[in-house]
């Protein structure tokens, strides 16, 4: 015997969802809820994301010298040993420190040779 659904049902829950009843208010207000949880956990996600970023932007120190972006809480930079400026804002200028290197004054001189022409 083939089982057929049963139309009375689905007319009822139309009917309960199009008049105006208190449950059929109630399933409409709760299946708007839910529409609007689920579009809006994706924004406050989003949100809590960039904040997050930002944080750790302003948590980062680039390194004046060679520009190395890093978290580090050491005093020097560990790719070309300047001083870090590890306070945000400060007027220590960091051209007065003697110690620094930047890497743009920094020239390798390479020579070629050829090994055969050796005279």
């Amino acid at each position: 015997m083939e089982r057929r659904p049963s139309y009375f049902l689905w007319f009822a829950l139309l009917g309960i969802l199009i008049l105006p009843t208190a449950a059929g208010r109630f399933f409409l207000d709760l299946a708007g809820g839910l529409m609007l949880a689920f579009l809006a956990i994706p924004l406050f996600l989003s949100g809590l994301a960039w904040i997050g970023w930002k944080v750790l932007q302003s948590r980062m120190i680039t390194c004046q010298a060679c520009g190395l972006s890093t978290f580090s809480s050491s005093v020097k930079c560990p790719v070309c040993g300047s001083f870090l400026d590890n306070q945000q804002g400060s007027n220590k200028n960091t051209a007065d420190i003697t110690d620094t290197h930047p890497a743009s004054s920094v020239t390798i001189d390479i020579t070629a040779s050829d090994p055969g022409n050796d005279k």
